[in-house]
């Protein structure tokens, strides 16, 4: 696949629902354009690879002000 077919994946908005946040357990929101899915609590975005949410806080990007 590539880079860019990857990088607009959709997310199922119905497992979207399901996720959360691994450190503060509130929802998560999708970003289509950066493929991440953002936490404002934890002020964290989590990347989507594949259509897979990497809920690891280790691979997550701290968001900027």
């Amino acid at each position: 696949m590539a880079d860019g077919a990857q990088r607009h994946m959709q997310v199922d908005p119905r497992m979207l629902e399901l996720l959360v946040c691994p450190l503060t357990k509130g929802p998560l929101t999708y970003d289509a354009e950066r493929s991440e899915l953002i936490s404002k609590a934890a002020r964290l975005a989590y990347p989507v690879r594949g259509g897979v949410p990497i809920l690891l806080p280790s691979e997550a990007r701290p968001l900027e002000d």
